[in-house]
Order: structure tokens, then C-alpha cells, then sequence
């Protein structure tokens, strides 16, 4: 007998044609582009980096971009492209860990709300709460608890992440819920697990992707800020928000220091997000019909 949810699956979810369909569109081609070139250079740093990111050279502070130095040098006459490379390495890692770790546990409690109307309650009224504090606020607590660090913005950020995700989840979940396909897997006798695992988590993954895609734009950016407030990766180690923080007593004179790293981000986030809304226009059904 055919599962009864091979077709909406199907539908919900055309990887087969996602790669096609962003090839039309050039302007997600550019992101696609940008964003696999950024995602390299980070992978790749140790081998494309053309100085040690730590080596300091006070002969050489505060040089313009030239040949030498292709992004030029910060205070204390550090490569800024290798760090740069290197710090890209570091907000991607907080970016994707905030958005895996958030999105697991979003996922989990937003298909149980939707699942046990006795949960819903409860649940999203404690998703409601965390809702209300914003994420930096969440850095400095978590800050004050642990210390500043890596650790501290991966927590802030899953925290802020999880409610949103477990309110996309919840409604994917009641929309999934909906169809005759459930009540099918009910009167075969599976059990809750069974149901969750096989028709409704299926259904739902499309909508919780896409708004994952959009939402590590965020995350990224988020990262990036408490790092620049002192919360995120401490010094000398490179970070992308702490790069930029570090040349703003520098901007009258060497701007290159905070605008570097600063414009690595924006097109970071930028080429995600362009991205992410094509993914919303090919995964969800509603908009493609």
C-alpha cells in the first residue's frame, strides 16, 4: 500500500529542482556565488591565509590595503585579510551551531505543542517569555553566568532562535495534522512517535528550512553584534565583530580596520538572505502554486 505521505512530501519539499530553479534567477546566482566563495575562504583559511592571523608587526600598523597586505594591517600590524579569513570561520561557526542547536530543540517542542493540545498551552506561553527578552540581553546574562566567549553568544543566540522556531513548527504542525493522511495513520494503529516521525515531522521540514535558511542571516548577524559588544570571541583570537570593534578608534584615519570586516559581514548576511528568500519561493507549495 502507498504511504499516504509520499505525495505531500513530494510536493512540500523538490530537492531535485532546487538547484535548477535557483539557477534562473542570476540574482541568487550572485549570492549562491558569494556565499560559496565566503564559505571557502573559511574552510580553507589555514591554506589561503598569507600570514599567521596572530604574528604582530608594529613596523607595519595601520597600513593601507597594497599588494603586500591586501586588506592592510590593524593596530598592532596584523594581517587583516588572514584574519579576516580566519575570523569568517568563527561567525560562521557561531551562526550555524545558534541555528542547529535553536532549531533542533524549536522543532522538537513546536511539534509537540502542535501535537498535544494539553502541552500547546504551557509551552508556548514559556516560548512567549523568551520571546519577550531580546538576544543581547540574553548575552550579557549568559556572559555574566559563564564568561564571555564563543560558548556565551552559541547559547544566547540557540535561545532567542528556539521560540521563533517552535512557533513556525507548531503552526507547520497543525496544518500537517489537518489532513486525512494522519487520521489514516491513526486508524492503523501507530502510535504518537510513529505519527510525528512518519507524516507530520515530513511535512512540516520544508517550512522549518526555510525559515532556518532566513533566520542564520540573523543568527550571523546577532553573533557578530555581541562579539562587537566584548560578549563574543575575546581578543587576540579573530571574530568578525571583535575585528570591527577593535578599528573603531582607529575610523578617522585608518578606516579600513572596521570597514573590512564590517563589509565582510554585510555581504555575508546579505548573500544569505537573498538565498534565503528564493528558498521560500521554491520549497513553499503556497507560493509556488
Amino acid at each position: 500500500m502507498t504511504s499516504p505521505i509520499s505525495s505531500e512530501t513530494a510536493a512540500g519539499f523538490p530537492g531535485r529542482h532546487l538547484l535548477v530553479s535557483l539557477g534562473r534567477d542570476p540574482v541568487s546566482c550572485i549570492a549562491l556565488a558569494t556565499l560559496s566563495a565566503l564559505f571557502l575562504g573559511a574552510v580553507l583559511a589555514h591554506w589561503i591565509a598569507p600570514y599567521d592571523p596572530l604574528a604582530i608587526d608594529m613596523m607595519k600598523v595601520l597600513k593601507a590595503p597594497s599588494l603586500e597586505h591586501l586588506f592592510g594591517t590593524d593596530g598592532q600590524g596584523r594581517d587583516i585579510f588572514s584574519r579576516s579569513l580566519y575570523g569568517l570561520r568563527v561567525t560562521i561557526l557561531l551562526g550555524f551551531s545558534a541555528i542547529f542547536v535553536g532549531g533542533t530543540v524549536g522543532t522538537v517542542i513546536g511539534l509537540v505543542a502542535g501535537f498535544y493540545p494539553k502541552a500547546d498551552t504551557i509551552l508556548m506561553r514559556l516560548m512567549d517569555v523568551i520571546l519577550s527578552f531580546p538576544a543581547i540581553l540574553f548575552g550579557l546574562a549568559i556572559a555574566a553566568i559563564i564568561g564571555s566567549g564563543t560558548t556565551a553568544v552559541i547559547i544566547a543566540l540557540s535561545v532567542s532562535t528556539t521560540p521563533l522556531v517552535a512557533r513556525i513548527a507548531r503552526g507547520a504542525a497543525l496544518m500537517a495534522l489537518a489532513h486525512d493522511y494522519v487520521s489514516s495513520g491513526r486508524a492503523i494503529g501507530l502510535n504518537d512517535w510513529a505519527l510525528l516521525w512518519r507524516y507530520v515531522l515530513p511535512n512540516c521540514i520544508s517550512t522549518i528550512v526555510v525559515f532556518l535558511t532566513l533566520r542564520l542571516g540573523q543568527a550571523i548577524l546577532l553573533g557578530a553584534s555581541l562579539s562587537f559588544l566584548g560578549l563574543g570571541t575575546q581578543p587576540p583570537a579573530p571574530e568578525l565583530g571583535t575585528m570591527a570593534a577593535q578599528g573603531i578608534g582607529f575610523f578617522f584615519f585608518a578606516p579600513h580596520v572596521t570597514l573590512i570586516p564590517s563589509f565582510v559581514i554585510f555581504f555575508l548576511v546579505l548573500s544569505m538572505n537573498i538565498l534565503g528568500d528564493s528558498l521560500r519561493d521554491i520549497l513553499d507549495p503556497r507560493l509556488r502554486s
